[in-house]
């Protein structure tokens, strides 16, 4: 497929127009991170905006960045952290996740799926942080909304609608979304005991203590396992992992108040200082304790349901790793079919909640509905927001809904 890499936002602008013209579908990417993440898409050309580069804005002492939507994140971030500042909703490398190349994903692809990591908890997703964009729709016209303020509200849900469309809806030329100081030092509490459920109840529990935890995960024995934490590796069983950050005086009073609150919930407490807590937490964040040779789902549900599933899961055969006190569920399998999609869909199904399949061959993508199915009154709002966007169907057709 030819791959087609505009320098600037006019240009990009002129080859969206021309495809309209053309009624040519252009297949939207950054650097291709995330390509396998959805449903094929029906293209033959391809718009990538890896050309589009740079950081436009960065006030440190405002808490706020503007960049190209093809900046590499690997470059966002090593700014950020020469004035001790991140991206606060902690995103994973799906370049890792989808078996690509680490460290490969753009700022704008960040910003278009919305995929954010395990301190979600606690500051949120990659939409609340985004504070304004620029991009082209699918009548080839260029449209800015939002600002560098969250008080400049003119335009603000547009960017939380764009956030999450996957390319659908227009092409992100330009993104300004706020940063947040980076914690002075990280700590975690890991509890270990025999029964994963008693384990998501002390990660449910430390989430209604005021200790302000920033990631709650479970990782059943086999991932634990994999871990490159000695500590964790070591356990021989489940272990609940429970992170702190912030002054150094303060985590440590923290993880104490926390293993008296929920020691008693799971079994044995240990604490892993900064540095096993950062390892522990990028292996969760981009699921690396689980086989990389599998098939993967995201299953967002209630936390008090996981436990509920677990005996689903057994039955499945899959493998899996929770966070987000059991909120998130990732989930393993040797292969994935339609009757499994179905499955796994309907387990939850009592509980609300939704599924989709992130990795997976080329072939199955295409077969299934790699994103949740849609209500019918969703899915008639869905393809009205489409037509308004895209009504010619010119952006990344079919990578979401197949009529979309």
């Amino acid at each position: 497929m030819k791959i087609l890499t505009p320098t600037s936002s006019e240009e990009l602008r002129a080859i969206v127009e021309a495809a309209l013209a053309e009624q040519r579908p252009l297949e939207i990417l950054g650097r291709g991170s995330k390509r396998a993440l959805g449903r094929p898409v029906e293209a033959q050309l391809a718009l990538s905006t890896e050309k589009l580069t740079g950081v436009t804005l960065y006030e440190p002492g405002e808490l706020v960045m503007s960049a190209k939507a093809g900046t590499p994140l690997a470059e966002i971030e090593a700014m950020l952290a020469e004035h001790r500042q991140e991206l606060a909703f902690e995103p994973a490398d799906f370049g890792r996740i989808g078996g690509g190349a680490p460290g490969s994903q753009t700022i704008g692809g960040v910003f278009a799926c919305n995929l954010s990591g395990p301190r979600r908890i606690k500051t949120g997703a990659a939409r609340d942080h985004l504070l304004g964009l620029h991009c082209v729709t699918g009548f080839g016209r260029a449209i800015k909304t939002g600002g560098r303020v969250m008080k400049n509200v003119t335009g603000y849900d547009l960017c939380k609608l764009l956030t999450g469309s996957f390319g659908t809806l227009a092409v992100l030329t330009e993104v300004t979304f706020k940063v947040l100081p980076a914690a002075e030092t990280v700590g975690t509490l890991l509890v270990s005991g025999d029964r994963e459920t008693d384990l998501l109840a002390a990660l449910r529990a430390a989430m209604g203590t005021p200790f302000d935890v920033s990631g709650a995960a479970l990782l059943p024995a086999s991932a634990a396992a994999r871990s490159a934490v000695a500590p964790v590796a070591g356990t021989g069983g489940p272990v609940a992992a429970i992170r702190v950050e912030g002054p150094a005086p303060s985590v440590d009073y923290r993880l104490e108040r926390l293993t008296a609150a929920v020691g008693g919930e799971g079994g044995e407490c240990t604490r892993l200082d900064a540095e096993p807590s950062r390892i522990l937490w990028r292996e969760i964040r981009d699921v690396e304790l689980l086989p990389r040779s599998s098939c993967l789902w995201r299953l967002s549900i209630p936390p008090a349901a996981a436990a509920e599933l677990l005996p689903e899961f057994g039955e499945l055969g899959a493998e899996c790793l929770f966070d987000w006190s059991g909120g998130l569920v990732w989930l393993a399998t040797e292969k994935v079919s339609e009757e499994q999609a179905r499955s796994i869909r309907a387990a939850f199904a009592p509980f609300g909640g939704h599924a989709t399949l992130i990795r997976a061959p080329q072939e199955m993508r295409a077969a299934l509905d790699v994103f949740q199915p849609l209500p019918a009154p969703l899915a008639a709002l869905t393809r009205r927001v489409k037509e308004s966007f895209d009504p010619e169907r010119i952006l990344n057709r079919g990578r979401m809904y197949r009529d979309c």
